[in-house]
């Protein structure tokens, strides 16, 4: 089995869908015996699909550099919400107002504040991880490693649902009369229905993926099977006998 790079078809010429990275042919996607008489859970059938108006392959590369982005921003909120957090403890005292004030900050329960510096703490984790699978992510769709993108559907798929639990926590603790807080609200909602979006994105640029590669690891088979039947049918050709009864029997005749 194949699961490595993937090298261009040699078997069909007909040209690639994605001809303008690759050269792998998708023309037995449309074949007689094709991947519609194997019934498929809808959870493994692609969900969005290219069109005048989204490019699937390029669309997952986008989605790749967002994600960078999205997890440096998340590392750089994380590490000021944890600061202002400490900082803003009650009983402290601290310097400084006129360079930035401590009152969008929350200082009431202990225990939400506690897990206010939870969520932060995670998320700083959790954009280390983006961070670093987002940069594997870019790597394997330039290259069409479908098995390394595994990781980064896990990882931010995890990532963006717990995100989602901590910006509705976030906007319902805090109050929304300051500007940081607003703006935060603002940014996460946008990112959020993005990240959404564009994992659906990735998911079926790897479920397409994944389709080429089965049927590229069937013509494989099919091709190593008809020249293992090629090389049995020469070799017992050239093993038959080399003359014919008549042959024989002529030359067992005496001479003159």
């Amino acid at each position: 089995m194949n699961y490595g790079r993937k090298t261009p078809s040699t078997y069909r010429s007909t040209p690639s869908v994605y001809s303008h990275v690759t050269g792998r042919s998708s023309s037995n996607l449309h074949s007689a015996r094709s991947m519609k008489s194997v019934r498929i859970p809808w959870y493994q059938k692609p969900i969005l699909h290219n069109n005048e108006y989204l490019d699937i392959q390029k669309g997952a590369i986008l989605v790749g550099s967002c994600s960078i982005f999205i997890a440096i921003f998340t590392i750089a909120t994380a590490i000021f919400d944890i600061y202002c957090l400490a900082m803003a403890a009650p009983g402290s005292t601290h310097y400084g107002y006129y360079i930035i004030s401590y009152e969008f900050v929350y200082v009431g329960n202990p225990h939400v504040r506690n897990t206010l510096i939870v969520f932060a703490l995670f998320s700083l984790i959790g954009g280390l991880i983006i961070l670093v699978t987002s940069i594997l992510l870019v790597v394997a769709l330039r290259k069409e490693y479908e098995r390394k993108i595994v990781p980064w559907l896990w990882t931010f798929g995890v990532f963006t649902a717990f995100r989602l639990f901590a910006f509705l926590f976030f906007s319902i603790v805090n109050d929304l009369i300051f500007a940081y807080n607003i703006l935060m609200t603002l940014v996460w909602i946008l990112i959020i229905c993005g990240s959404i979006y564009g994992w659906l994105v990735v998911y079926s640029l790897y479920l397409e993926l994944s389709d080429l590669t089965k049927l590229e690891d069937l013509a494989h088979l099919r091709m190593g099977t008809m020249a293992s039947l090629n090389a049995s049918t020469t070799h017992s050709l050239a093993g038959s006998r080399p003359t014919t009864p008549h042959s024989s029997v002529t030359a067992t005749m005496p001479i003159g």
